[in-house]
């Protein structure tokens, strides 16, 4: 196989890293300026290399490399730009840097592949930015909600069509379900992406194979109503305390979770947000409002409405007992994804080839791959060890480790494109 460009993928990293650190950490806003210079620097890599390049509706990126047949269906790799706030310089990224080493690789040696290679940067695949998953592989396939455009950013409150039109979208190419991908054009979507969690370092492990993305269910806008009241003129049996009211339903559902996981239920359940209203609250006040969100996480659908049936009937007790009143808000989520076996496999023996020893593992977190397997295409993830978790200033993936997992990736692609066989003899990992 060719050897990835690791030096360009080092290049890559320090200039992501110049154009988005915030003073804290990396924030690429979606459709805005961090995510969009991102954009850039990759398509201008791309025109130095000499690669194609288009842009989709939602301003997707696709970089190309063609094939001898310009009509079979392409190998893709890839992943998205954005980043949530103040969060670290490899997620998404990584998958986007190591598909550019793997192309730019092939570039230098000449060589063609006997079908188009497209590495795809995703718009908007974090969800802190707009209250939407996916939006950008999902909108390659057609698939965006038209009311989706309609939804407004966290920081702006300006709506998603705005930020389309500022940018040079097309906002009602989206609206009438315009895709810039269909199933039958894609032999293969294979997604690199740190590891968000501890696992691998707990593990010992460089790589992980996944072998399913979680789906998810959300009540992003959920509240508590209560009644305020003095702190001190107010009895405990004549208080309708909001806080107290969603602490018992906390920690019911604490119990909830520990029973289903001991009945084999594999699933998460996070409060992230819980907030008392600043203008009505006080110290010296019964609180008579709060709010929360829930994020409930598993690869299995059935958990996923399980869950969701014990959290609806907890609340009614809480209701009852505490005579308080529960509003839960718009819902979202996604669905779970199963990875292709056959890429599992190519994955795990492309690892231990390269002389690493990978780990399987589910994927808790969402990723745009699960887009791609839910349309029917042959679809895998390669997670690379990263220490401190994800969605901070601290992710901190070795470069070792991700030479290695770029290779793996390189084997698995170029295998797919029809690219010969056997591997250098000097290999790091």
């Amino acid at each position: 196989m060719i050897e990835p460009d690791l030096a360009l993928a080092e290049k890559l990293f320090a200039r992501l890293h110049e154009l988005s650190f915030d003073g804290v950490g990396i924030t690429r806003d979606t459709y805005g300026e961090g995510e969009q210079r991102a954009h850039d620097l990759m398509a201008d890599t791309a025109a130095e290399l000499g690669l194609e390049l288009r842009r989709d509706a939602a301003l997707n990126l696709y970089i190309t490399l063609p094939g001898a047949d310009r009509g079979a269906p392409a190998v893709m790799t890839g992943s998205h730009l954005d980043s949530v706030p103040r969060g670290g310089n490899y997620d998404g990224a990584a998958g986007v840097v190591a598909g550019m080493a793997v192309l730019a690789g092939l570039v230098k040696a000449r060589i063609q592949p006997e079908r188009d290679m497209t590495v795809l940067a995703t718009r908007a695949e974090e969800s802190a930015w707009f209250p939407v998953s996916y939006i950008g592989s999902k909108s390659a396939f057609g698939m965006l909600a038209p009311d989706a455009l309609s939804v407004r950013r966290a920081d702006s409150q300006r709506t998603l069509r705005e930020y389309l039109n500022d940018l040079g979208g097309r906002p009602d190419a989206l609206a009438t379900g315009e895709a810039a991908l269909t199933p039958k054009s894609i032999d293969c979507f294979v997604e690199l992406h740190i590891e968000q969690g501890p696992v691998l370092v707990g593990e010992g492990r460089a790589l992980g194979v996944v072998t399913g993305i979680c789906g998810s269910h959300r009540y992003r806008a959920a509240q508590i109503l209560g009644r305020y009241a003095h702190s001190g003129a107010t009895p405990r049996m004549h208080r309708q305390d909001s806080v107290v009211g969603l602490a018992v339903f906390v920690e019911r559902l604490q119990h909830v979770w520990r029973d289903m996981e001991a009945q084999g239920h594999e699933l998460t359940l996070t409060f992230g947000q819980v907030n008392t209203d600043i203008q009505q609250a006080d110290f010296s006040k019964v609180p008579g409002q709060v709010s929360f969100s829930i994020d409930i996480r598993s690869r299995d659908p059935e958990t996923l409405r399980h869950m969701d049936q014990m959290i609806l009937q907890v609340a009614k007790d809480v209701e009852v007992t505490h005579g308080v009143r529960f509003e839960w808000g718009p819902i979202s989520g996604s669905q779970p994804a199963v990875m292709d076996d056959r890429l599992q496999q190519a994955l795990w023996d492309a690892a231990l080839e390269v002389g690493v020893q990978p780990h399987r593992m589910p994927s808790g977190a969402g990723h745009d791959a699960s887009i791609f397997a839910n349309q029917g295409v042959p679809t895998a993830m390669l997670f690379v060890r990263n220490e401190h978790g994800s969605h901070n200033p601290e992710e901190a993936m070795g470069m070792a480790d991700f030479a290695a997992a770029t290779r793996v990736l390189a084997h698995v692609l170029e295998t797919r494109a029809g690219i010969g066989t056997g591997w250098p003899s000097a290999v790091t990992h």
